[in-house]
């Protein structure tokens, strides 16, 4: 799926969304901030409300569809997803049931948000850190798996243009070699529409592909998860 030029509806839709979006992500993380300060998971409720706000803008106001093809992964797997815009990343509390992602040790130093996703359940991933920040992963991974929770990483390590095949980063192979659970691989081919300014009418679609069972050698593994995260990057997918 290549972008195609913005038309002006494109534009107008595209305003709305800011317009919409981000004012209630505003009062929605005052919310938070609020709840945070006090005992209780009352926070995660508007977690969702945020994610499913941002769900509500995105098929309401930019008019783009969400396709889920294959079986939605639940429970103690590592789903392993491509990354190509925000999208995906906002969208995971709605596509899984209560994920624990890996996500940048950065994102868990921002204020409110940071707090808000370490008492979530997100897992944080400091780069280059070696074999202790891989323990830590790992300790933290566990805990999720006792809560019957599916975990989600993006194992090219960022966002990447669509069409685009980096290699897999080295420590996902290591978290599917300690942490011992099957994977799921999906596609998601967000970047066309979603990954610019300006918004583009159509379809994003999320492919499950089928599970991959523990214990595969690392390039077996990395092979078959990086086919298919892949697999909508061909126009004929």
């Amino acid at each position: 799926m290549k972008q195609r030029p913005a038309t002006p509806a494109d534009l107008l839709r595209t305003i709305a969304f800011y317009l919409v979006f981000y004012p209630g992500t505003v009062l929605i993380l005052s919310l938070i901030a609020a709840q945070l300060a006090v005992p209780g998971a009352g926070f995660i409720r508007s977690i969702m409300w945020w994610t499913r706000w941002h769900r509500w803008c995105v098929t309401r106001l930019l008019a783009i569809r969400i396709r889920i093809e294959g079986e939605v992964p639940s429970g103690p797997v590592l789903v392993a997803m491509k990354h190509e815009s925000f999208f995906e990343a906002i969208d995971l509390p709605c596509l899984l049931p209560m994920p624990a992602v890996f996500a940048k040790i950065e994102l868990m130093r921002l204020p409110v948000w940071g707090s808000a996703g370490q008492r979530y359940g997100l897992i944080g991933v400091e780069r280059d850190q070696g074999a202790r920040a891989l323990r830590a992963m790992v300790s933290s991974a566990r805990e999720r798996i006792a809560e019957h929770r599916p975990l989600a990483i993006f194992p090219e390590g960022t966002r990447v243009a669509h069409g685009a095949r980096p290699p897999l980063q080295s420590g996902f192979a290591g978290l599917y070699k300690l942490l011992g659970l099957p994977v799921i691989p999906a596609a998601v081919n967000s970047g066309p529409l979603y990954h610019s300014r300006i918004k583009r009418k159509g379809t994003i679609t999320v492919r499950f592909g089928p599970q991959i069972e523990p214990g595969l050698p690392r390039a077996e593994i990395e092979a078959r998860v990086h086919a298919a995260i892949n697999a909508l990057n061909d126009p004929a997918s």
